[in-house]
């Protein structure tokens, strides 16, 4: 069967998007792995299928790079309010959307020209699960704040970002055993601007350009050590670009700002 698919970015972080109404995928895990991976298939951080819920406007699925399924995504999330809007499957501004993380909302800013500028999402309450947490690997310790957005996140914070080398202690700590269902990693150098510099290592990915999850946890782990406050808005600032976020106070949720971008379209066989 040939597919429709779209490749689409949020600061860098990029994935596969198929609206299954139309492309129906049977085996989403092996699909993901096959066409994530770069030379051979399209290349991407993973995949992601845009479904019909019974209790949202949408339904997100999304696939990691190695066939995992995620519960959630932020810059997918954005990245589908722009698909749906300007593909024209929704003329709404504020869609609901299911994942296996709980229903968001995404509020769309749609520009005079019809397009979609920016999204920001209600990535609901985030849940600072430790405050400050240590693990120990080859005799160094590693202290950071353990947050669920729906998804698990370690996050680090460090002096200088540029000493971190990702590549060797991201994978560790996404698989230490303290982490039976593996976690995300987020190493963060915060600005004396009030800004924060991240880096990222996804479960199920590696090193990517971006995470939405990643930068909301952050944010959340800046405030929950009083190094940030609610209410205002923090820059995280990732490789692919800055996402703004918000802690309300009110409602106790994280908002998430930032863009979304076609990149291409094609056809492949699946």
């Amino acid at each position: 069967m040939t597919i429709q698919f779209t490749k689409m970015q949020g600061i860098g972080n990029d994935y596969i998007y198929v609206n299954t109404n139309l492309f129906p995928i049977a085996r989403p895990e092996e699909t993901a792995r096959r066409w994530s991976t770069y030379h051979t298939g399209i290349g991407s951080d993973g995949l992601v299928l845009i479904e019909s819920s019974e209790v949202a406007d949408f339904r997100m699925r999304i696939f990691n790079a190695d066939g995992s399924e995620a519960k959630m995504c932020g810059n997918a999330s954005r990245c589908i309010g722009k698909y749906v809007f300007e593909k024209g499957l929704t003329q709404k501004q504020d869609i609901t959307l299911e994942t296996l993380s709980g229903i968001k909302t995404l509020h769309l800013r749609v520009g005079k020209q019809g397009t979609v500028e920016q999204v920001t999402v209600d990535m609901g309450a985030p849940e600072i699960l430790e405050v400050a947490h240590s693990l120990t690997l080859y005799n160094k310790v590693y202290t950071g704040t353990v947050v669920s957005m729906g998804n698990p996140h370690f996050v680090l914070r460090v002096e200088d970002i540029g000493l971190v080398d990702l590549t060797s202690v991201g994978p560790l700590l996404e698989k230490h055993p303290h982490f039976p269902d593996r976690t995300n990693v987020e190493f963060v150098e915060l600005r004396k601007d009030g800004s924060a510099r991240m880096r990222v290592w996804e479960r199920g990915s590696g090193i990517t350009q971006a995470c939405g999850t990643g930068a909301c946890a952050t944010a959340s782990a800046l405030i929950a050590h009083g190094w940030a406050k609610q209410d205002e808005d923090i820059p995280i600032e990732m490789d692919g670009g800055t996402l703004r976020i918000r802690w309300s106070s009110a409602d106790g949720h994280i908002y998430m700002s930032g863009g979304a971008e076609f990149v291409f379209e094609g056809k492949i066989d699946c």
